[in-house]
């Protein structure tokens, strides 16, 4: 569960709230009451990255490889 912390607390008491993450805890951010940002441990979101990683290798791999000549950065503008 995310617990919220306001950007005053946290800026206040980063280290303690950086010990709190490594244990496993997550919180949301808040300012003036509205979520800005969340702060999980890393290997929580791994697997979401590894995962979305793989999906768009196996995407790329599907799609046809296209000539489309040659070209100059002018091109490209």
């Amino acid at each position: 569960m995310e617990k919220p912390v306001s950007a005053a607390d946290a800026n206040r008491k980063f280290s303690k709230l950086l010990r709190t993450v490594r244990e496993g805890h997550s919180f949301v951010v808040t300012s003036h009451g509205k979520a800005v940002a969340k702060i999980v441990p890393v290997e929580k979101n791994g697997g979401v990255a590894r995962g979305a990683r793989t999906a768009l290798v196996k995407r790329l791999r599907s799609e046809p490889v296209r000539s489309i000549g040659r070209w100059n950065r002018d091109d490209l503008y």
